[in-house]
């Protein structure tokens, strides 16, 4: 396989190469679990901030309501989340995370994390702190 990265140096093209390596890991890791890259985001999102309305989700994920609405619809399908009234508002509804979806949003985090150290196994325990460090650096704001 050739590697463009490898033959121009390029540090941008190297970091979107494992960049796509590790979201096709993800990718393969989510399958066995059935939810869409998405619908763990949503999950995840629920999981921090507990329950949310629709809209208020839909700010979190930075998409549009009725992306949201999709979403929730299809994790309520399989039980990972549910609505429920708000208390603060007897009218709207808020979603939240069921124990089934805790659990299965825990099995994926482990499997994902697995899936990275494989990729990371190549580098010995200074290079990962090394990397870790100028990664947390690169994403600050």
């Amino acid at each position: 396989m050739h590697d463009a990265a490898r033959d121009d140096g390029s540090l941008a093209d190297a970091f979107w190469l494992v960049a796509r390596r590790l979201r096709h890991q993800s990718r393969e890791a989510l399958a066995p679990y059935g939810v869409s890259r998405s619908q763990l985001r949503a999950l995840d999102v629920l999981l921090h901030h507990g329950a949310l309305r629709p809209g208020e989700l839909a700010e979190h994920l930075r998409i549009a309501p009725r992306s949201a609405t999709e979403v929730v619809d299809a994790l309520e399908e399989r039980g990972l989340v549910e609505r429920r009234p708000d208390p603060a508002d007897r009218r709207a509804r808020q979603v939240t995370a069921t124990p089934t979806g805790a659990e299965l949003a825990e099995a994926v985090r482990a499997t994902r994390a697995a899936e990275a150290d494989r990729v990371f196994a190549r580098l010995d325990d200074a290079d990962r702190v090394e990397l870790g460090r100028l990664l947390r650096r690169l994403a600050e704001d």
